[in-house]
């Protein structure tokens, strides 16, 4: 029982970590998308651009935490060996 606490603690951290980047890359390409479609500009490259200053942005802001966070479990489970 204690290997299946601890994949799950694994998986609760990386959904903790990765989902504030994947939500607000989500959010902005969903803007993207419906600015192009109303002003009927297909650029590729502004979504992507876009995309990737948000993702920096979001690392610099709380990458700290992120690796806090990642620090904190990596804690845990030399703690458990």
């Amino acid at each position: 029982m204690e290997v299946v606490d601890i994949m799950r603690e694994g998986i609760g951290v990386a959904l903790k970590i990765s989902g504030p980047l994947l939500l607000l890359s989500m959010a902005v390409g969903i803007l993207v998308a419906i600015f192009q479609a109303v002003t009927q500009i297909h650029e590729q490259s502004l979504s992507f651009i876009l995309k990737l200053l948000v993702v920096v942005l979001v690392l610099l802001i709380g990458g700290g935490w992120m690796l806090e966070t990642l620090l904190d479990y990596t804690r845990y489970l030399f703690t458990l060996m």
